[in-house]
């Protein structure tokens, strides 16, 4: 069940709900009460400026089609840099209010409309790429999904920056799919402020041999967005390793979740995974769930994982103060560098770049 089968079908029942246990946080069949229409075509989307320091080519698609671009494939050997944005637009003017009718969604505004949307990525052996995925919706209110089966080559190196920025009433579900063969490498940082509801779900399955997974997340979520970033790295051989930071920041009403899970098959010996989920709850309405999990069938492993949920140190806080700065700065700068550990952990310099300043916008309420 998938919000894709239900735009495809029309039909309700293949929507997931709270009865599905990976989805009781990130119920779509409680909230959706008529399936949306399908999303207008649109010829062309505005430019984000945000991305204009990172080079190579840009990729463009829109309410679920291709303007530029294409499936993403490396050579063996080859390096690169791309721009993929995947842009949930509006269309032509009163285009879309007109096709959705009055119910639409429960309780949003009646202009929402559907798209899918898949984009496979094929990286070569010994390869090289830098992937950055900016989904950005350029209207409030849409129902959005996205798949992307990915394909890490022997020895090739993939590392993918996701920045999530939809609009305040839209419903944008994203599915990951990643094969990772012997010593190839990807690393992932999802950088989100949520939505009406808004979940960004990464697969791994991990062929072991000294290859290595990163899959990191930050959210910073306000008013009453809500964000779920869900993991599921599957070890299937021996000598994997893999490694995991999420840290997020909610306020108001707004609403985290974190779900992460390893699996370890029998016969995975030696693997090495870590998985780690901290989150500050800024106000007494907001909330934060998580569920870290670990599944080992093997004896000689080194697994851990961890998860904390808390305030602000008051004691830290104090001390900011005292130095002179205003309350409201002094709990920025705390916020601030409690999510930095998530960003230091990019290691291309432009795309380091990008996300703390992306962060820095998020904090800010910008965008």
């Amino acid at each position: 069940m998938t919000l894709a089968s239900a735009l495809k079908s029309g039909d309700l029942a293949q929507l997931p709900g709270r009865r599905d246990e990976d989805w009781r946080w990130t119920d779509l069949r409680g909230l959706i009460r008529v399936v949306p229409p399908p999303s207008p075509a649109v010829e062309s989307v505005p430019a984000n400026p945000v991305l204009n320091a990172l080079k190579g080519p840009e990729y463009v698609y829109a309410n679920g089609r291709v303007l530029h671009g294409s499936d993403v494939g490396l050579a063996a050997g080859a390096e690169a840099e791309i721009v993929r944005r995947f842009v949930s637009a509006r269309g032509m003017a009163g285009m879309t209010a007109g096709m959705a009718g009055e119910e639409g969604m429960a309780g949003a505004p009646s202009g929402m409309t559907g798209h899918y949307l898949k984009a496979p990525v094929e990286v070569g052996a010994g390869a090289r790429l830098l992937l950055v995925d900016s989904f950005e919706g350029q209207t409030a209110s849409y129902a959005a999904s996205f798949h992307s089966a990915i394909r890490v080559a022997r020895g090739a190196v993939l590392e993918r920056i996701v920045l999530l920025d939809d609009g305040p009433e839209a419903v944008s579900v994203g599915l990951t799919e990643v094969e990772l063969e012997p010593g190839a490498t990807f690393r992932q940082t999802v950088l989100a402020t949520g939505a009406r509801r808004q979940r960004f779900e990464t697969r791994v399955r991990h062929h072991g041999g000294g290859a290595r997974v990163q899959l990191d997340g930050l959210y910073v979520l306000r008013d009453q967005r809500h964000s779920d970033q869900t993991t599921v790295v599957e070890h299937l051989t021996t000598d994997g390793e893999a490694a995991q930071l999420t840290k997020g920041m909610v306020q108001d009403q707004a609403r985290g979740v974190f779900q992460g899970r390893i699996v370890v098959a029998p016969g995975a010996d030696r693997t090495d995974a870590r998985m780690g989920h901290h989150a500050l709850i800024l106000s007494d309405r907001a909330e934060v769930d998580a569920k870290p999990e670990l599944e080992i069938y093997a004896d000689d492993v080194a697994c851990a994982h961890g998860n904390t949920v808390g305030a602000l140190d008051e004691d830290a806080l104090f001390y900011i103060r005292s130095r002179g700065l205003p309350e409201p700065e002094a709990r920025a700068l705390l916020v601030e560098a409690f999510l930095g550990e998530v960003l230091d952990r990019i290691e291309h310099v432009q795309a380091h770049e990008l996300a703390r300043a992306w962060t820095g916008r998020a904090l800010r309420g910008e965008g």
